[in-house]
């Protein structure tokens, strides 16, 4: 089965290959099936945001389309950066930009208890909808540790490994990230869909 990913994110769609492909699923970037779709975000949860953009990809496509919506949550910033994680900051600022900013607008002595979100939506031109749900939980690190990931990756640590999303190999990611859970939820639910 083939479905369009409504993100031109291409390590978001390798991340999601390599845990649906063992299914028969193979995801393409909109581009593979000619379509260049930026779909506004006006949702103010993960889950209003995830399905906004996998209706439009699906009904401008006519074939299934899985998106995700993801972000960081971070306890001291009342939730910040949040549903806005890839816009924190405004236009202009890259990756690097937007941790540092966060680092910068973290209180002083406030604790640093944060969590990555994660939520997967698949729209079906039959009109079905699957969406799962994923978090990680972590904190965030005094300084940027790691050159893997993308994102908040490098500022994002888990103190049970001691290292942040940045320094983990692709496998060692999946297993615990947001998105690895939330896709493993999204495959269960998938497998349930496909028997039908």
């Amino acid at each position: 089965m083939k479905m369009v990913l409504a993100s031109k994110n291409q390590k978001k769609m390798k991340e999601m290959n390599e845990i649906l492909s063992g299914m028969g699923v193979e995801v393409c970037l909109q581009a593979d099936v000619g379509l260049d779709i930026d779909v506004e975000e006006t949702g103010t949860t993960f889950e209003e945001n995830s399905r906004l953009k996998a209706q439009a990809v699906m009904e401008a496509s006519g074939l299934p389309a899985i998106a995700d919506d993801s972000g960081l949550c971070v306890d001291a910033l009342a939730g910040a950066p949040g549903v806005y994680s890839a816009r924190y900051g405004g236009e202009g600022l890259d990756d690097a930009g937007r941790y540092r900013l966060l680092l910068a607008n973290m209180p002083k002595g406030a604790a640093r208890t944060a969590k990555f979100v994660s939520v997967i939506t698949c729209c079906f031109p039959s009109g079905d909808v699957l969406t799962a749900r994923g978090e990680c939980p972590g904190t965030i690190a005094f300084a940027p540790m790691g050159e893997g990931g993308f994102g908040y990756d490098p500022v994002f640590f888990l103190p049970k490994l001691k290292k942040t999303f940045a320094q983990l190999s692709a496998e060692e990611k999946n297993a615990i990230s947001h998105r690895g859970l939330a896709l493993a939820e999204f495959q269960g639910k998938l497998e349930e869909y496909l028997k039908k």
